[in-house]
């Protein structure tokens, strides 16, 4: 019983129940609850980049234009659009809410939900699906997918998603988002179709195949050998976890199998990507500091970083972007972007200049 249901119930049971003046009641009204936070948003041209992450509370992070959220710690309702939910590992704050996206999407006719997941804890996750079989009385149809490492499963048309191996505390697999074109070989380009159908009729091979790696998730990991992967450190957007920033928790960050800031400033001289998006910070941590410690550390390199969880940054940059893109913001009050409240309307051009 609250305090305020306490002082009542004391008053009624002295019989002053009438007589408590309503200023008094008043004043012992408690606090509304907390309002959830808003989804983390950047728009990364092409791609949106969406979700929650806090370090053990919860991850769950979304790329809708390739129908994939990486992990399920919980399901908002924005997740539940992709196709596929790429699980990173099996702790409860990566995979808590994926019965429920599995169900979610049943219920509201959107397909079976398709879970990759590296394929050690495939039967745990299995497991864990049937309990809840067990308890609701009633199957929730969902496929499972096992990547090994340097396995991968096509996800839209030649898009494919790559599990590769990290390092944390449990088994723990990062992801490769990569497409592959098919070009002609340099000694075939300037021949014409006619002598490019005699060629393949013969059976020989004109084409080759191009990866072009879009996104690296690595999940929760210590610096490790996955992080200096080629189709890592040249994907467009790469999402990663940083969970210690302060400079005496490098031992901590060592126990726990988890990224200092130290680290992602030395990656940083070495990675490609266009941005690299950090998440898993603790809640302990203030943004403010934390973007403050990544400068101190990396420099100018810490420019293309950006924190999912940071919605000050994220709301200014796509204000920025819609106004530049030639759209006009409806209202100023909108937290995250779309996802996280919308409140924007776009103009003409689809791809803002940053």
């Amino acid at each position: 019983m609250d305090e305020m249901s306490v002082a009542v119930f004391a008053a009624h049971q002295a019989g002053e129940g009438e007589g408590l003046r309503l200023t008094e009641i008043c004043r012992m009204i408690p606090k509304p609850p907390p309002r959830e936070g808003s989804l983390g948003f950047y728009f990364i041209p092409p791609y949106r980049v969406q979700g929650f992450s806090v370090a053990g509370e919860v991850t769950t992070i979304q790329v809708p234009e390739l129908d994939v959220c990486f992990d399920m710690g919980q399901c908002p309702r924005a997740a539940l659009a992709s196709k596929y939910c790429a699980i990173s590992h099996g702790h409860m704050d990566h995979v808590g809410g994926l019965a429920y996206y599995s169900s979610q999407r049943r219920f509201q006719g959107m397909g079976d939900a398709r879970i990759v997941c590296d394929a050690r804890i495939a039967p745990s996750i299995r497991r864990m699906m049937e309990g809840f079989i067990d308890l609701e009385q009633q199957t929730t149809p969902y496929e499972l997918i096992e990547l090994k490492e340097n396995d991968q499963v096509e996800i839209k048309n030649n898009i494919f998603l790559r599990g590769f191996y990290t390092e944390h505390t449990a088994p723990s697999m990062g992801y490769a988002v990569i497409e592959k074109r098919s070009k002609l070989k340099p000694e075939y380009v300037d021949l014409p179709q006619e002598k490019l159908k005699e060629l393949k009729d013969r059976g020989i091979e004109i084409t080759r195949t191009l990866e072009i790696p879009l996104l690296a998730y690595l999940g929760d990991t210590q610096p490790c050998a996955a992080l200096l992967r080629p189709e890592v450190l040249t994907a467009q957007i790469v999402i990663c976890e940083c969970t210690f920033f302060e400079p005496d928790h490098k031992e901590r960050a060592k126990v726990g199998m988890h990224m200092h800031v130290d680290d992602v400033a030395e990656w940083l001289g070495v990675l490609q990507c266009q941005a690299l998006v950090l998440c898993h910070v603790s809640r302990r941590t203030d943004l403010m500091f934390a973007r403050k410690r990544l400068y101190e550390v990396a420099g100018q390199k810490a420019e293309k970083a950006l924190f999912l969880m940071d919605y000050k940054a994220g709301k200014a940059r796509y204000e920025r972007q819609v106004i530049e893109s030639g759209g006009t913001l409806e209202r100023p009050g909108f937290r995250g972007g779309p996802g996280g409240g919308g409140g924007f309307r776009r103009g003409a051009p689809t791809r803002p200049n940053r």
